[in-house]
């Protein structure tokens, strides 16, 4: 069924409805690992190496799990850190967008020496949020209390941005191209980078106010966002600047966290049915995978091929899903 927005030209969208609830087949497996009590782990990030990094983010630390053993190792970062999200750069490395120490971090993951990028004093409390390496190798991030900015790590030198509409930005990620975009969870928009300038452009999508709260790009530099509020997965092209979006299965949806994996598939996690939902852009079919703890609260996803990680933040666990 095609159904027109209520905006004045708004582009037609199609509404899939369509969810299996599944029985894992046996090349699928749902696996947790505790971490320390209190942890809250917030986002994690699988390191080729097999190692999965985490951010403790109630207590301060950043944490690595060995999935071969269930072995967990805690790494403080310093008085009053609140780590929020981390990825793993080009240099092998964990970096860590630190809400509460409002820098970034990163630690080397032999000597788990701790080196930290302060925020300019001159800009005040940032609220850091998430990160992408950008194809100018600079680390660019955002901040919910309304910046944007990115950090060259040769001389770290950190310039910051006031974001459109002020608070909101969240999720951000770089295409295989290397641009960099990033979405605002309060302005509802997605934005997009120039690494020349720093200007961002305002890109809305076709439901108002639906809270976008984080992004992926795929293969092919489309742009693929959970919408929290609008209950809805979106893409955007940015070749032919076109949009389409699908409504989530679950009644009460709360689509959080989005990962596209190395087959395309779109990955979200869902707070309302407390599971890992599968979005098949070729069949435009969702299937649903509950979790095994009621009320994780996965808050961020990455992968790495044959696996699905996310950072269970309401059980202190992190999860796996291991995909054909």
């Amino acid at each position: 069924m095609n159904f027109r927005n209520s905006r004045p030209n708004a582009p037609l969208r199609t509404v899939a409805v369509i969810l299996f609830w599944v029985t894992l087949l046996p090349s699928q497996e749902l696996r947790e690992f505790d971490v320390p009590p209190g942890s809250r782990p917030h986002d994690v990030a699988p390191a080729p190496d097999g190692t999965v990094w985490y951010t403790a983010q109630g207590l301060g630390a950043l944490g690595s799990l060995d999935p071969a053993t269930g072995k967990t190792v805690q790494i403080p970062l310093g008085e009053g850190s609140r780590p929020h999200g981390v990825i793993i750069g080009p240099d092998g490395a964990p970096w860590i967008t630190d809400g509460g120490l409002n820098a970034i971090v990163t630690v080397d993951p032999r000597t788990h020496k701790v080196t930290t990028f302060p925020m300019p004093a001159y800009i005040g409390y940032t609220n850091l949020n998430t990160s992408a390496f950008g194809g100018d190798g600079q680390l660019w991030f955002t901040g919910q209390s309304g910046i944007y900015g990115s950090l060259n790590i040769s001389t770290g030198d950190i310039t910051v941005h006031k974001a459109p509409r002020k608070r909101g930005p969240y999720g951000i990620c770089a295409t295989p191209s290397g641009d960099i975009y990033y979405v605002s969870l309060a302005g509802s928009y997605l934005g997009r980078v120039d690494l020349a300038t720093g200007a961002v452009e305002v890109i809305d999508p076709p439901t108002l106010s639906q809270g976008a709260r984080r992004v992926w790009s795929d293969s092919k530099g489309n742009l693929w966002i959970s919408e929290w509020k609008g209950k809805r997965v979106a893409r955007y092209t940015p070749s032919t600047r076109t949009w389409r979006e699908w409504i989530m299965p679950a009644d009460n949806a709360k689509p959080y966290a989005i990962y596209v994996d190395e087959q395309d598939i779109v990955w979200l996690s869902d707070f309302g049915s407390n599971s890992f939902v599968r979005f098949d852009p070729a069949t435009e079919t969702f299937t649903s995978y509950p979790l095994p703890s009621k009320g994780a609260a996965v808050r961020q996803m990455l992968g790495r091929p044959g696996e699905l990680w996310g950072g269970e933040s309401g059980v202190d666990k992190l999860v796996v899903l291991t995909t054909p």
